[in-house]
């Protein structure tokens, strides 16, 4: 939700913003609009409510005409302070919309244009030479890995069943993200994945990507996309202690419909249904943000390093952002069976904008109560499997396991293909 200070104070800036991100400026003089009138309406109600409160004070003192013209007056004002109320409670609801609807302003220096105007900052590793590389799919058949073929039997397309050393290396995999993030101080945290129409709705995830949650009706519950969403909606209407940031590392299913992916990596486990995650959260003061961005950043890049990936960091457009990110990086694996580089992780800063929405304060040096600021990075999920099956694979089909994830797969050092 966007700060109202910063919309009268410099609303150019919030257009300059839409502009970037493709989104429309009429966006902000609408939210102006809707400020301005639920200012007027609350003043209006607050003038008859002062004069209710006036009259009320003369009625006892009153006698004769005098106190008939305060009776009528007194009738007439309750009904329009009625009306006044009612008025401020529209505005209001009015102006939240107005709110909803524009998304965070964007950090400076974050590139302009869309999906495919982002900005590479570094390439980590090296990529593996590979005659004939085997996508994980074959691969994952090979070690009797992956099933997708039952998986769709039993759910239909994009889902999938993990079994033997696929389910092995996935428990070990996160596990191994728990851990690096438990030593890095976060608190880990298994979250629910259903979750109210305030929390979803606060997190940013029900404005122009709705039609990617699944919502049960039936308990007016959704589906998680993320454990981000939970972990923002756990200090809703609190006011916390900041004086370092406060970090949470979620493990959860994830739940996504893919809408508008009809026919995009329908191969594989890349886009599916269903998934498990490990996500780093964390809400520190707004001032603190941009550091701690980098430090998400780094835990990212040090899974994959652990992981020996050949990954690339990018800085997201803005016409790539979520409505909640202020600034997003991406860590993009080479996948060998595709020659190109692969969203596997993303960290973004979402600024005071998700604690807006589900007020969540901190107090000051002076002791007042400020918005926090709230950040999430992945740092291992599902998909993370594809990487490590292609890039380690072994002409024979087998699968070396990377040096520091053996320890979380009972010191196996090798996938191997399976008999069954």
């Amino acid at each position: 939700m966007i700060d109202l200070r910063l919309l009268r104070e410099d609303p150019d800036r919030l257009r300059a913003s839409q502009r970037a991100r493709r989104e429309p400026e009429s966006a902000v003089d609408d939210l102006l609009a809707a400020d301005e009138a639920r200012r007027s309406a609350v003043a209006d109600f607050e003038a008859k409510r002062a004069e209710q409160k006036q009259l009320g004070k003369l009625m006892p003192a009153a006698r004769g005409d005098e106190r008939d013209s305060l009776l009528v007056r007194t009738k007439e004002l309750s009904a329009e302070v009625k009306s006044a109320e009612a008025a401020v409670t529209e505005a209001e609801a009015a102006l939240r919309a107005a709110q909803f609807a524009v998304s965070n302003v964007i950090a400076d220096g974050v590139p302009p244009g869309g999906e495919d105007d982002f900005v590479t900052l570094r390439e980590v590793g090296t990529i593996p030479d590979l005659k004939e590389p085997k996508d994980h799919v074959e691969l994952g058949e090979l070690l009797g890995a992956i099933d997708i073929e039952r998986g769709a039997k039993i759910s239909g397309s994009r889902f999938y069943f993990l079994k033997g050393q696929g389910a092995l290396l996935q428990l070990g995999l996160l596990q191994m993200a728990m851990a690096q993030a438990v030593n890095a101080g976060f608190t880990a945290m298994i979250t629910p994945v259903l979750v109210k129409p305030e929390t979803m709705e606060g997190t940013g995830f029900l404005g122009a990507h709705a039609s990617e949650v699944y919502r049960l009706e039936a308990d007016d519950l959704f589906l998680v996309g993320t454990s981000e969403v939970a972990l923002a909606g756990y200090h809703s209407n609190e006011i916390l202690s900041l004086d370092e940031p406060l970090r949470y590392a979620g493990w959860s299913s994830c739940f996504r419909r893919e809408a508008g992916s009809y026919g995009k990596d329908v191969r594989g486990i890349l886009r599916v249904h269903q998934f498990d995650k490990v996500e780093m959260f964390s809400y520190c003061r707004p001032e603190e943000a941009a550091d701690e961005h980098l430090r998400l950043l780094a835990w990212e890049e040090e899974m994959l390093g652990k992981l020996e990936l050949p990954y690339r960091v990018i800085d997201v457009a803005a016409g790539d952002l979520g409505s909640s990110a202020a600034r997003k990086y991406d860590c993009e694996a080479w996948i060998p069976s595709q020659a190109r580089y692969r969203e596997l992780s993303s960290t973004s800063n979402c600024t005071t904008f998700q604690a807006r929405r589900l007020n969540v304060r901190y107090r000051d040096a002076d002791g007042k109560p400020q918005i926090a600021a709230t950040l999430n990075g992945t740092l291992a999920t599902t998909r993370w499997l594809i990487a490590i099956l292609e890039n380690h694979q072994q002409p024979d089909g087998s699968v070396r396991v990377p040096a520091a994830l053996r320890p979380f797969l009972g010191g196996r050092e090798l996938l191997e293909p399976s008999s069954r």
